[in-house]
């Protein structure tokens, strides 16, 4: 993989810096040491850090494919093209693997709603068997969610492989969801921070505590003006209760002002009473009229409301039988479940006895597989050095072989010469075929010991 480092603007400038309200003595400082902050180099050097960066972006890489399966099992028609059979086939088998968790899941939360709507029913046996069977049910969808994580580690292996395909899946931002768009924002974020810290040294470290603690100092410089201040304020509160008093007697003056309107109006208060006496009484008169008339329509609605009554009842009379013929019915299933859950049961033992038998036989073949490999290795070890051996000695031949033709032909060549050096030399003097017949004798006993 590139360890392509791109030199990124720092994301983060300290804990809280920018929060801090600095109200007393501005700062002195050069704006270079205010930044110190800010890492010195731009790039990665070491390779730890870079393959820390690499880690990350792949993470990131792979989190925006993950995210876009979704928009592309719904455009799968439209995509076919662009993404080819097998990414294709992988994306609907782990979508038709998704539908099936989601059933599942979708089956078991209905039935734990209902189980909950039952509580009232926990000590009884069939409710235990409910709740034995949803378990189960729970334990079955580990491997359907193992399915899942493999198919999808196997769609980032094929779009992995295709870096074109990946890139133009990339593009289709438009089909990723909010939640998983601001989750790839927040790595974002997180490989940013990461890459500022990689990229600041111990020293740019040391500058940085230091300037925090610069800016703290100044923190508590302010607080204590902060108090100043307060104190001040304080003293001003008291003046202004001095104030607040002189005030209040003006409000009692006008309280009493205020008490001599009320006792001027108690006596508009009872004319007015007594106008709303009358207007009352004629109101009753009124209001007795109208209560004769509803009492005849209470009547009425009496016997109406009797007659429903009635019907009702006989209604309610026919509910009940269903209610008991339903329940009747509940019943039977319920034991019909029973007996076949037994029976279930019982094969399952069975089953488990026969597995049982089928692991112990397999482990007697496999300590007979190691015996038999064991055999086989010696077996081989000893047609190795059989066949070392043998190699030795066809090598040792063939160097005999050599020796004794070359022997032989050296001995050939000697006699040959010898036998024209006495062709040549008998032309000569007897003394001379003397001293060369010594000669030749000597020759001889030399080629002798050759030999």
């Amino acid at each position: 993989m590139a360890l392509d480092v791109l030199a990124v603007g720092p994301l983060y400038q300290g804990p809280g810096i920018s929060r801090i309200r600095l109200v007393a003595e501005p700062s002195t400082k050069p704006a270079s040491s205010q930044k110190s902050s800010v890492p010195s180099n731009t790039k990665l050097t070491t390779i730890e850090t870079k393959r820390i960066m690499s880690v990350l972006d792949e993470t990131i890489q792979k989190v925006e494919l993950v995210t876009l399966l979704g928009y592309v099992a719904s455009n799968k028609e439209g995509l076919e093209d662009l993404l080819g059979k097998d990414i294709t086939r992988a994306v609907r088998e782990h979508t038709d693997l998704c539908q099936e968790l989601l059933d599942h899941v979708g089956r078991l939360q209905e039935e734990e709603r209902r189980l909950k709507e039952e509580e009232d029913f926990e000590e009884e046996a069939w409710f235990k068997d409910r709740l034995l069977s949803i378990e189960r049910q729970k334990a079955h969808l580990l491997p359907l969610k193992q399915q899942v994580r493999d198919s999808t580690k196997n769609i980032l292996r094929l779009l992995l492989k295709n870096p074109q395909v990946a890139r133009l899946l990339q593009t289709q931002t438009q089909g990723r969801s909010a939640g998983a768009q601001s989750f790839i924002e927040s790595l974002g974020e997180l490989r940013g921070f990461l890459f500022e810290k990689l990229l600041t040294s111990p020293m740019e470290a040391r500058d940085k505590l230091q300037f925090i603690q610069e800016v703290t100092k100044r923190n508590t410089r302010n607080q204590e003006v902060i108090d100043a201040l307060q104190n001040e304020l304080a003293a001003r509160m008291k003046n202004r209760a001095a104030e607040v008093e002189k005030e209040n007697f003006v409000v009692q003056e006008l309280k009493n002002h205020l008490h001599q309107v009320l006792k001027f109006s108690e006596n508009s208060l009872f004319r007015t009473k007594q106008e709303a006496e009358k207007q009352q009484k004629a109101d009753f008169r009124a209001s007795q009229a109208r209560v004769a008339k509803i009492q005849q329509d209470i009547l009425q609605l009496r016997s109406q409301y009797h007659n429903l009554v009635m019907e009702n009842r006989e209604a309610e009379q026919a509910l009940r039988k269903k209610k008991y013929k339903v329940e009747t019915e509940i019943e039977n299933w319920i034991q019909k479940y029973d007996t076949e859950m037994g029976e279930k049961q019982e094969e399952y033992e069975e089953l488990d006895l026969i597995h049982k038998e089928e692991k112990v036989q397999l482990e007697e073949l496999k300590q007979r597989y190691d015996v038999l490999v064991e055999e086989f290795t010696q077996i081989r070890e000893e047609r190795e050095i059989t066949s070392k051996k043998r190699l030795e000695d066809e090598q040792e031949l063939v160097r005999m072989v050599r020796a004794a033709t070359l022997i032989q032909a050296v001995w050939k060549g000697y006699l040959v010469r010898s036998m024209l050096s006495s062709k040549r030399k008998k032309r000569g003097k007897g003394k001379s075929k003397d001293e060369k017949g010594k000669e030749k004798a000597k020759g001889k006993k030399k080629a002798k010991g050759k030999k």
